[in-house]
């Protein structure tokens, strides 16, 4: 009854959360950027760049969807000499977002911001949240739920308490330790195997946590390498201590994985000791940590190529290097690749810390006749 109530009342909270965050985006956005349909291509031209690739301009006849540009017709000038490299293509039918704003005259002028894309996104969010319901049942559903709690941390705590000058380091370490508290609490319920799993993720988070603030200070990295750091240095005065930022961001990212393998390593041993209760206690963890070593190699694997695949644009720049050459060694010294090079293998050696760590503690102390569901 006491989980029932506890539930019910954190999907309350959510409620209040999601009016709050669309009201304020609303407000932000009032009488600046509104919706509108492409009902007309008026004019297209191609032009090509000096690399001999080319781009497509579009001039645009629109119509308003909504608030006090509802049904009036717009025209988008996209045609001129400068290339916006990020501009998209757009055809009839299509709904995009469209910037009002003065030119020097006094004038409304309108720019198409970018195409509305929110209702495809809805549409995999509905089709990945019922696949892990069909699929997970019950666990499914709590790990639905347990996702939005993560997401509720994120924005409520740890990004306000940032940028209202709090210490990234410890609103980050604080942070994480309570979402893997309610993922694994969600998920597993209020038992010992919990218990055992969140002990785990304390001890690979500090790990993690020391081996970052360690390297971050010894390589030098200044948080700023990023072109996201460039919009924030004027926030609240500048107060925010991005190296902090840097670290938190490492925490976070590594969370996910170690609840994966910390919880999946305790229901290892949980599993041999309910099919084998014959087994001594190093003889359980024995095998655990053979079952643990092969699911390691995925996970470092895993976490090593996401990070490759988010610098990978980056790794471009650097293997085209149109300015000169550039030795290996130069290019892993600049920060912004030092960067992930410490998110990586810091966050890898809190894995893997955590397996054998997660496989003694279940091995020597999670009795499975205590254990409920």
């Amino acid at each position: 009854m006491f989980k029932k109530a506890a539930l019910l009342s954190f999907l309350l909270l959510l409620i209040p959360f999601s009016t709050f965050a669309t009201e304020e985006e609303n407000e932000f956005l009032k009488d600046q950027t509104f919706k509108a349909k492409v009902v007309e291509i008026l004019e297209e031209r191609t032009i090509e760049r000096e690399g001999g690739s080319t781009a497509l301009q579009q001039n645009l006849l629109l119509k308003g969807l909504e608030k006090e540009w509802r049904g009036k017709e717009i025209t988008f000038t996209g045609i001129s000499d400068i290339d916006v490299a990020s501009a998209n293509t757009y055809k009839v039918g299509d709904t995009v977002l469209v910037n009002e704003t003065r030119n020097i005259d006094g004038d409304f002028v309108y720019y198409v911001v970018d195409f509305v894309r929110t209702g495809y996104l809805v549409l995999l969010v509905l089709i990945f949240s019922l696949l892990i319901v069909i699929i997970g049942r019950k666990k499914g559903f709590k790990a639905l739920i347990s996702l939005l709690a993560s997401f509720f941390v994120i924005i409520k705590f740890i990004v306000p308490n940032i940028i209202n000058g709090g210490s990234p380091l410890l609103v980050g370490v604080f942070g994480a330790l309570v979402i893997l508290a309610i993922i694994i609490y969600l998920t597993e319920g209020w038992n010992k195997k919990s218990h055992i799993a969140v002990l785990s993720v304390f001890f690979s988070l500090l790990v993690t946590f020391l081996l970052s603030w360690i390297f971050t200070r010894l390589t030098r990295l200044t948080g700023l390498a990023q072109e996201e750091a460039a919009f924030l240095i004027d926030v609240n005065q500048g107060t925010i201590d991005f190296r902090g930022l840097l670290l938190t961001g490492i925490l976070i990212g590594t969370i996910g994985v170690l609840d994966d393998i910390i919880v999946g390593q305790v229901e290892a041993v949980r599993q041999l000791k309910l099919a084998n209760p014959q087994l001594t206690k190093k003889q359980v963890y024995q095998a655990a940590y053979q079952v643990g070593n092969t699911h390691l190699g995925a996970i470092v694997n895993t976490l090593f190529l996401t990070y490759a695949g988010v610098s990978l644009p980056l790794l471009l720049l650097f293997y085209l290097n149109p300015t000169g050459v550039v030795s290996f060694s130069q290019v892993i010294n600049n920060e912004m690749i030092a960067t992930e090079i410490v998110r990586t293998f810091v966050g890898a050696i809190g894995v893997a810390i955590s397996m054998p760590l997660s496989t003694y503690l279940a091995a020597y102390w999670l009795n499975v006749q205590e254990e409920t569901e």
